[in-house]
């Protein structure tokens, strides 16, 4: 694949994008490097088995979705402390240009695959959160709207010694007046870089909820020094495919990562969600949690890899997936991987995929509940496991309203 799929694209289009936005040379340079990357990187891997491949990227028409100079989004930014910075890229540049320069593209390679070089050539929107060292700040918010064809978004979080921030990002589709100016399919890209500084904690939940005309790509990375802790809660709810990635590079003794998912699709929606974490350092932990539900003829795939190094050790890892099914017409594939270097290291995984429990449905409509209402009891009640995972009482909430509105 090259950008010559793409004949919008070029050295132009990119050039024009940074002077638009009026952005430093080295990051032109950087935007550069991942146009020219693009003749030769690849989509990102997805799970094979003989004869089939589980989610299809190479049927995407990028011809037909990108439209590099036509991005338009509305984006609120709120910090509740004025000690930390939450503003746009365009905004951060002469103050904390130097951070930016010293931090950019050194969590996520632009040049990964095609889609991370796609989004780091073109990316138009965005968030910088720099948190210095020992402040502590719990409401910060970014909710965005998608107004256009294509839209390409990076985030960069930096969190300094001693710091600590909570981060809730959320992306839906503009209103219906918008959306029925733009015919046909959409792209969201979403790239997040998070720098967790010694002793550091960072908690960074998403929530997905495009409509069902979108493609969504998203891949978050964090590395943690010693003794931070980063947590990921990520949640998808729209979009007609989903490819969700979420990473944490475990660096520093001590330092710590969980990483919480959750998914509901119904028609025909697929999600392909993957959970990983390296194991660098000792005394280094980790905790995977992801739980779905399907109906319809939606789809998921489910990866979640702990990978421990020669000298992670100490190490404690646990990973589990849980997809319920409320359809006989939908499907769900996981592919939970130990990949272990280290004896000294206590780990385990653990996949089911099933249905509601037959047992409970009788119960309930033997207490006069109607099969409906208490299939949707059974259905909250599986999420509850998950949902108290999540310390944010605004996430928490945000998620149980939107599984209560795909029930209803």
């Amino acid at each position: 694949m090259s950008t010559k799929a793409i004949e919008s694209l070029s050295e132009d289009t990119v050039r024009r994008i940074a002077e638009e936005r009026d952005e430093p040379e080295w990051l032109l340079e950087t935007r550069l490097n991942a146009l020219e990357a693009l003749e030769t990187a690849e989509l990102p891997d997805v799970i094979r088995t003989p004869g089939r491949r589980w989610t299809d990227l190479e049927a995407l028409d990028f011809e037909a979705l990108v439209d590099p100079l036509n991005q338009s989004d509305t984006t609120e930014r709120t910090a509740g402390d004025d000690e930390v910075v939450v503003v746009p890229f365009t905004e951060a540049f002469d103050e904390y240009g130097d951070v930016l320069e010293e931090h950019f593209g050194t969590v996520l390679d632009p040049e990964h695959n095609y889609l991370t070089a796609l989004s780091v050539a073109l990316f138009t929107t965005g968030t910088f959160v720099y948190v210095p060292e020992g402040v502590d700040v719990e409401d910060v918010t970014v909710r965005a709207e998608m107004n256009s064809r294509s839209l390409f978004s990076q985030t960069l979080v930096v969190a300094e010694e001693s710091s600590s921030v909570t981060i809730l990002e959320s992306i839906e589709s503009g209103d219906e007046a918008t959306a029925s100016e733009i015919e046909g399919d959409r792209y969201f890209s979403n790239l997040v870089e998070v720098v967790g500084g010694e002793n550091a904690t960072v908690q960074f939940g998403s929530l997905q909820n495009l409509d069902d005309d979108t493609y969504t790509y998203s891949l978050k990375r964090g590395v943690t020094d010693t003794y931070a802790t980063i947590d990921w809660i990520e949640s998808n709810f729209g979009s007609k495919l989903t490819r969700s990635d979420v990473e944490t590079e475990l660096n520093g003794d001590g330092s710590e990562s969980q990483i919480v998912g959750t998914f509901f699709g119904s028609d025909d929606q697929h999600f392909d969600i993957n959970a990983r974490v390296w194991h660098q350092a000792e005394h280094t932990t980790a905790d995977l949690v992801t739980r779905g539900v399907l109906d319809d003829v939606a789809r998921s795939v489910y990866e979640g890899v702990q990978d421990v190094g020669r000298d992670a050790w100490s190490t404690s890892s646990y990973q589990r997936e849980n997809t319920l099914m409320l359809s006989d017409d939908a499907e769900a594939d996981a592919s939970p991987k130990l990949i272990i270097h280290n004896h000294d290291t206590e780990a385990s995984h653990s996949a089911t995929v099933g249905q509601v429990d037959a047992e409970d449905l009788f119960y309930l409509e033997s207490r006069s509940i109607d099969s409906l209402t208490a299939r949707n009891m059974l259905v909250e009640g599986f999420f509850v496991p998950v949902l108290e995972e999540i310390a944010v009482d605004e996430f928490r909430e945000d998620v149980e309203e939107l599984v209560l509105e795909r029930l209803q």
